[in-house]
């Protein structure tokens, strides 16, 4: 990322939510800031017992454009991502990023997602998208996030191919547009939940495609409960919305025979 695109948009924070992350936190964060000079780095920590806060402390120790957020406890990664953007908000950042810190976002990649935001309120980085791909994945995964998007697309009736996806940056403007406060969704559901507000709140999506990459080190945070809760969230919200939009219909016709 040039100084030049940098300053078209403003500052630039990242988000990046660590619990046991010892093995990854030095090294992701080091490519951030190689890969994009220009951007700042906030790694939230809750409160992990393996030591990866005590290291991100040292990074923000050595660089300016490095600061850590240390929570009490593991609430989730939606939690933690709330965080972050509160603070980010707090301190005047124009646009807000989030990425994992496994690695399976490449940092070398954000500039394209950065550009993209020019006319967008929304970037998703998509793995589903023509061009986008998964790395070390077996054909059983690919398929179960392929159908899930599928299932969270056709039941929310958005556009979007890869709704779960949590490589994303938002302008300031679009995250004080969707009510933070309200958001409940504290584990990966939360991707899918933020999508649907900014699309409901009539802003622009756009996905760019993605290399994403399986984590080489340390163990997924993915689990059979996270991914039941998101199937369930999802249901709901499904439900919710197709009832608004009969209670819609019915309203209109009632308007029209007056």
């Amino acid at each position: 990322m040039s100084t030049h695109d940098a300053g078209a948009l403003g500052r630039v924070l990242m988000v990046v939510p660590t619990y046991n992350e010892c093995d990854n936190v030095e090294w992701i964060v080091r490519r951030v800031r190689v890969a994009n000079p220009d951007v700042d780095v906030l790694v939230v920590d809750d409160g992990s017992p393996d030591g990866t806060g005590e290291l991100a402390d040292a990074l923000a120790a050595a660089d300016p454009h490095v600061t850590v957020l240390h929570r009490t406890e593991k609430a989730g990664l939606g939690a933690a991502y709330l965080h972050g953007f509160r603070v980010a908000l707090d301190r005047g950042y124009d646009v807000v990023g989030e990425m994992d810190a496994d690695g399976s976002h490449q940092p070398e990649q954000l500039p394209a997602l950065l550009d993209a935001l020019r006319d967008a309120d929304l970037v998703i980085g998509s793995r589903w998208v023509p061009g986008g791909r998964v790395v070390n994945w077996p054909l059983s995964r690919k398929l179960l996030s392929v159908g899930g998007n599928l299932y969270a697309r056709l039941l929310l009736g958005i556009p979007l191919r890869d709704v779960t996806a949590g490589y994303r940056v938002f302008r300031r403007t679009t995250l004080e547009s969707i009510d933070l406060a309200s958001v409940e969704s504290a584990g990966y559901i939360f991707q899918t939940d933020l999508a649907f507000r900014t699309l409901r709140a009539g802003l622009r999506v756009v996905e760019v495609p993605i290399e994403f990459v399986e984590r080489v080190r340390g163990e997924s945070k993915m689990t059979r409960d996270v991914a039941t809760e998101s199937l369930r969230r999802i249901t709901a919200w499904g439900l919710r919305e197709r009832g608004r939009q009969v209670r819609d219909v019915f309203s209109r016709a009632r308007r029209g025979r007056r």
